[in-house]
This record gives structure tokens, sequence and C-alpha cells, in this order.
């Protein structure tokens, strides 16, 4: 997946939202933040979409509620190798 629209919404004093927009730098995902505390105008606009709490995260057409960092990877097209702590027992 490449050239996709991501919006993260978040509000003032959001340790989630923070993690969220953490996240999506250190993966050099481009995204637009916009905070529903700063700018009625974002939260009529989240409001709208049925959503009532921050983080919101858009990619595209998908939306990811919360900080959820497997659901956001899946969303976004990245992968983790979740087998490799299955991989690092030593059984010797």
């Amino acid at each position: 997946m490449g050239n996709q629209n991501v919006v993260v919404y978040t509000s003032r004093d959001c340790a989630s939202c923070n993690q969220v927009m953490d996240l999506l730098n250190e993966w050099n995902i481009d995204f637009e933040e916009r905070n529903v505390s700063e700018n009625r105008t974002y939260f009529k606009e989240l409001q709208g979409k049925g959503v009532y709490g921050t983080p919101a995260t858009f990619v595209d057409d998908y939306r990811v509620l919360g900080f959820q960092k497997r659901k956001l990877q899946q969303v976004l097209g990245l992968r983790e190798d979740i087998n490799a702590e299955a991989d690092s027992f030593n059984f010797s």
C-alpha cells in the first residue's frame, strides 16, 4: 500500500494520541493531525463520522479507534514478525 491518505484526530493532553503519532513518525508514514480541542470544525467533522473520542486514525476508508498498534500495521500494509518470540526460545 503506497500513497495512503492518513488523518489522525487528536485532542489536548491525549497520551494515546501521542503514541499513535509517534508510531506513524517511527514508520515514516505521512499523516495530517487534526486536533479537535483546537479546531471546532475538526470536532464536528469527527462527530459526523460517528466517532466521539480520540485518537481516531483514518487510513483511506479504514478507521482505527484508540491506540491499536497491530491494527494500524494491518491497515497501513506493514508487517510485524509475530513469530519472532517463538523463534527466540532456546531449548538446549
